[in-house]
């Protein structure tokens, strides 16, 4: 990943998370997401099957802020932001996420909060998930 023409995180085996906080959410939502991305078993084991989670491979964890992610799409043809967490807000709760990842001893690389970023991804799968805290899915 770059910001400003450096490379802010880089990582090898592991996941790239894309994080978006919303207004409403709470360090009690830092909390969930932070376990079920250590916890979630998405990794293969010895007969293929998904379930080994990231702390059980050893991998890393690339953690990348996009308040994108809680842009509403169902009016018209220009994104809504309403939903998403003021950035002094968001900031705070994306430290705490990575904080609370690290805690779980996993190794965690970032962006740069609220900079423009290129992120460059090579998907072993592919495998894309969306978690939510309020569980609305």
């Amino acid at each position: 990943m770059e910001a400003d023409g450096r490379i802010t995180g880089q990582i090898g085996n592991g996941l790239l998370v894309f994080l978006s906080v919303g207004r409403d959410d709470s360090d009690k939502d830092a909390e969930f997401i932070a376990g079920k991305i250590a916890g979630l078993r998405i990794f293969a084991d010895e007969a293929g099957k998904m379930n080994r989670s990231v702390q059980d491979v050893g991998g890393e964890i690339l953690l990348v802020s996009n308040f994108t992610l809680h842009g509403d799409c169902r009016k018209g043809r220009r994104l809504g932001f309403d939903a998403a967490g003021e950035p002094q807000f968001a900031e705070r709760l994306y430290e705490m996420t990575a904080k609370l990842i690290a805690e779980r001893g996993l190794s965690v690389a970032k962006g740069v909060f609220g900079a423009h970023m290129q992120v460059k991804s090579i998907n072993d799968g592919p495998v894309t998930l969306l978690l939510d805290s309020s569980r609305l899915f």
